[in-house]
């Protein structure tokens, strides 16, 4: 990305504005300082909902980590650092599928799934890159 680390970093940080940016996170709903719930939804017919809670916010070290409960179980963090002139930001997760059906085609499905997940990704990415540019 173009912008600088700190830059990315507060974009990421902003939990409640993900909707106007990352078109496959459909709401955020805050219900404290450090506590939210989340509908997602990408292309596939089917809607997550989470309750995510600061795991760690850590500007200096450009950390971002969550916990999820609901339909996924587990965590999700952004580690934001320096790349040339600009900075890349380091996507992690690891969840475990809650809602019944999900998880009773986890293993047909898994191809969609992972795919679905790239779309979704990939999404925000783009919906980043452009916030990011229209700031400058």
């Amino acid at each position: 990305m173009g912008a600088s680390p700190d830059a990315v970093y507060r974009a990421l940080e902003d939990v409640a504005g993900y909707p106007a940016w990352w078109p496959q996170v459909r709401a955020v709903a805050e219900q404290g300082e450090d506590l939210g719930t989340l509908r997602i939804r990408s292309a596939l017919p089917y809607e997550l909902r989470v309750t995510a809670w600061a795991r760690r916010r850590d500007p200096g070290a450009r950390v971002l980590e969550i916990g999820m409960r609901g339909d996924l179980e587990g965590f999700a963090r952004f580690t934001v650092s320096a790349a040339g002139t600009g900075a890349v930001a380091v996507f992690e997760q690891e969840v475990e599928v809650r809602r019944p059906l999900l998880r009773w085609f986890a293993v047909p499905g898994r191809p969609l799934f992972l795919a679905n997940h790239a779309w979704m990704m990939r999404g925000g990415r783009r919906g980043l890159r452009r916030l990011l540019r229209e700031r400058v």
